[in-house]
């Protein structure tokens, strides 16, 4: 079995437990994902590799954040509870999220090797090829961050 195959039947297994526990929440958000990476494949036509179904729920997890910002702003906090709850159902099948100290190591990692490749400190010029590095990191180390966290973790080291 792929390593895609396994999380559809890991995903298709928690929604019959979900069923019959009677979790509505948990039920529709795991239908969520199922279709999600299902219409991922079907607009890739061929099966995701770990690295895509990963971006599929890093999406799903974005839009869900800003819903949330949305939602709060248009005071309807039972909308951003639901919304809360599926990002937590979302999580689950995604590596662990980094922490921020985590996070601080790699940045302070990736702007010395940006020093000692190119003979001078790096500044705001440089931001983009250290977040591409601080990325390539994080998905070795088998870790996730947003990539707006990254931004801002990468901004506040060259500022500092």
């Amino acid at each position: 079995m792929t390593e895609a195959g396994a999380l559809e039947a890991q995903i298709s297994q928690q929604i019959i437990t979900a069923m019959k526990l009677h979790d509505a929440v948990r039920t529709g958000t795991l239908r969520l994902i199922k279709n999600a990476l299902k219409n991922k494949a079907i607009e890739k036509r061929a099966a995701l590799t770990p690295a895509e179904e990963q971006q599929a729920l890093a999406t799903m997890i974005k839009q869900r954040r800003d819903s949330i910002e949305q939602f709060t702003n248009g005071n309807r906090p039972d909308l951003a509870a639901k919304e809360a709850a599926e990002i937590e159902v979302i999580e689950e099948f995604l590596p662990r999220a980094l922490d921020e100290a985590g996070l601080r190591a790699l940045v302070a990692e990736a702007i010395a090797e940006q020093a000692n490749a190119s003979g001078r400190t790096p500044g705001p010029k440089d931001m983009g090829p250290i977040i591409k590095s601080v990325q390539a990191k994080l998905q070795q180390a088998g870790a996730r961050a947003e990539g707006r966290i990254v931004s801002e973790a990468v901004k506040a080291a060259l500022a500092g």
